[in-house]
């Protein structure tokens, strides 16, 4: 695994590009793109102090947004090109998108909805009663 780049955006999140890729045959790659951005989770995304609560308990102070895209058995000779291409249509695809000043406050919103949600995956951490004790 090696990291390609840190790209900084707008809203002061910083993406990291990692190549994954990874020999699979003598003349054959898989091409693997994965993208980290991690994001800390503060009070003023939620209208409700416990959620804030609820999410930091849960997922800790940071959360992580990953995103993977991969291509299998790639001619090791096109491994380059391919990552450029996975690489470009992510530059494309996604980058306006996490780069919204409310991207976020909106993945913190997500991992709370998740919690609601599924609150059986949660409660070894949160007791039965669903509310982190102070």
């Amino acid at each position: 695994m090696k990291l390609v780049e840190k790209i900084t955006l707008p809203n002061n999140l910083f993406v990291q590009v990692w190549d994954k890729s990874r020999t699979i045959a003598s003349d054959t790659t898989k091409v693997e793109l994965h993208i980290v951005i991690d994001i800390a989770i503060k009070e003023e995304y939620f209208s409700d102090p416990d959620n804030f609560r609820k999410v930091v308990t849960v997922f800790g102070p940071e959360i992580t947004y990953e995103y993977t895209k991969e291509r299998t058995f790639t001619d090791s000779t096109d491994k380059e090109r391919v990552f450029n291409e996975l690489l470009e249509d992510f530059r494309k695809n996604s980058i306006p998108y996490i780069s919204r000043i409310d991207f976020p406050a909106r993945f913190a919103i997500s991992k709370l909805r998740d919690i609601q949600k599924y609150p059986h995956r949660y409660r070894d951490i949160l007791g039965e009663t669903g509310i982190p004790e102070n």
